[in-house]
């Protein structure tokens, strides 16, 4: 009888274990695809709208350009100016692009392990 009852326990046990493995396999799933929602709108949000912002970056780098150009009577000056003013920006940011690092990691684990 006790042996009859050892069995029937452990018979329980094994169930409730592979039970439990397969709804922690599941979870997993379920958090892998929140993740990656997340990041792939994240993506999305942050690629339209800095394509916005690109667009309108260049229409006022031309419309900066072409103004620098008619003050200086030289519209080749102004477009110059303009392409010098951006590769200094972009030469400071290269110079310190280390300082990005910290907080896009900082913002991408808040994602990760929410």
């Amino acid at each position: 009888m006790a042996l009859e009852e050892i069995r029937e326990n452990l018979s329980e046990v094994d169930g409730d274990i592979r039970s439990y493995l397969e709804n922690t396999g599941e979870y997993y799933k379920l958090q892998g695809f929140k993740i990656g929602m997340r990041s792939m709108t994240s993506f999305a949000k942050m690629l339209m709208l800095g394509s916005i912002a690109l667009l309108a970056l260049f229409m006022l780098s031309c419309a900066a350009a072409y103004g620098i150009g008619v003050w200086l009577e030289n519209t080749f000056l102004g477009f110059l100016f303009v392409g010098l003013f951006y590769s200094l920006v972009g030469i400071i940011f290269y110079l310190y692009r280390d300082l990005l690092d910290k907080p896009m990691l900082k913002k991408f684990s808040e994602y990760y392990f929410d």
